[in-house]
């Protein structure tokens, strides 16, 4: 008797063995979606504050720059009116021209009384801490009340500085009270309060590599060409950093101008600054129509002196690494 088996054929010999199938896997959760949760919920605050404090009272001011109000009445709408009072406003244009002149004169000034001390304070020598410290000290006050009363005490009419200037011959008559120097109190004021940039000055000093001051001494450069040459390019990113900080902060000056001119901008408008005229407009004369809208073309302007030092950062700020 014979069997019968099924052999297998030539192509299931040859086809290669196909390995088992391998039971799907599901991937664990990362958890991404839980830690975003809790980013959320720790921003909450902060998101709250800014729609409250920021976003909400900016929509809000923007539209009572187009309206008639006064605090006491529903805001009218009235287009762009206060706009174009602005045009026809003398009391407008010389606040413009008293903030421009103290942005282009205490800015730079300042910037320059910084950097000269972070060179000095930058050499190791006995007591640097202290001289830090004594530097730093005026910035820690900021633009406080009681440092404008005593800057509007100095520089009064028989003053300390008025009475020493007039012990080597120069009547200066009380800078406060003088149109022409008036203004300059203000400005020395600013420049005395440099220990901000001077610290930024001075880490930024620290990260410029010995081995450029090394290589410049061997090509036989002086101290003036070393400065011009290594220090002020490899500086010139935090000299661009502190540049835009202290131009928008001479274009928001208010406190000193309103302490030591009494509020009115005296005399004959030349400490009148933009912020001072606008806090005069809104709280004063009740004008906050008017007062919104030049709080609006005073961010416009800091928008564009901002972004017209961006723009030229690109001639002059050297960034390490970079050819130019």
């Amino acid at each position: 008797m014979t069997v019968a088996v099924d052999r297998p054929t030539d192509s299931a010999l040859t086809a290669p063995a196909q390995p088992p199938a391998k039971a799907s896997r599901q991937r664990p959760r990362t958890g991404r979606t839980g830690k975003n949760g809790a980013a959320y919920v720790f921003l909450t605050p902060w998101l709250i504050g800014a729609a409250l404090l920021t976003v909400g009272p900016m929509i809000a001011s923007l539209y009572l720059s187009f309206t008639d109000y006064d605090l006491f009445s529903a805001p009218e709408f009235i287009g762009i009116a206060n706009y174009q009072r602005m045009v026809e406003d003398p009391r407008f244009w010389s606040a413009v021209g008293v903030t421009l002149n103290y942005v282009l004169v205490a800015a730079p000034l300042k910037l320059l009384a910084a950097l000269a001390v972070a060179l000095l304070l930058n050499k190791a020598r006995r007591g640097q801490g202290f001289y830090r410290s004594a530097f730093y000290a005026p910035s820690l006050l900021g633009a406080s009340v009681a440092v404008a009363l005593v800057w509007r005490t100095l520089f009064a009419n028989d003053g300390v500085v008025d009475t020493g200037l007039s012990t080597v011959g120069i009547d200066g008559g009380g800078w406060i009270s003088n149109p022409k120097l008036s203004l300059y109190v203000l400005v020395i004021l600013a420049i005395w309060q440099f220990g901000a940039p001077m610290v930024i000055f001075l880490a930024g000093l620290k990260q410029i590599p010995q081995d450029l001051y090394d290589a410049s001494a061997v090509d036989g450069a002086g101290k003036l060409r070393t400065f011009w040459s290594v220090t002020i390019p490899m500086l010139s990113p935090v000299i661009f950093f502190n540049l835009v900080l202290e131009v928008i902060n001479a274009f928001q000056a208010f406190t000193a101008s309103y302490i030591i001119s009494g509020g009115r901008g005296g005399p004959i408008d030349s400490t009148l600054f933009f912020t001072l005229y606008l806090y005069d407009r809104a709280f004063t004369a009740f004008d906050m129509g008017y007062a919104s809208a030049m709080a609006w073309v005073l961010l416009v302007a800091i928008g564009i002196v901002t972004a017209l030092i961006f723009r030229s950062s690109r001639a002059w700020v050297f960034y390490s690494g970079e050819e130019k």
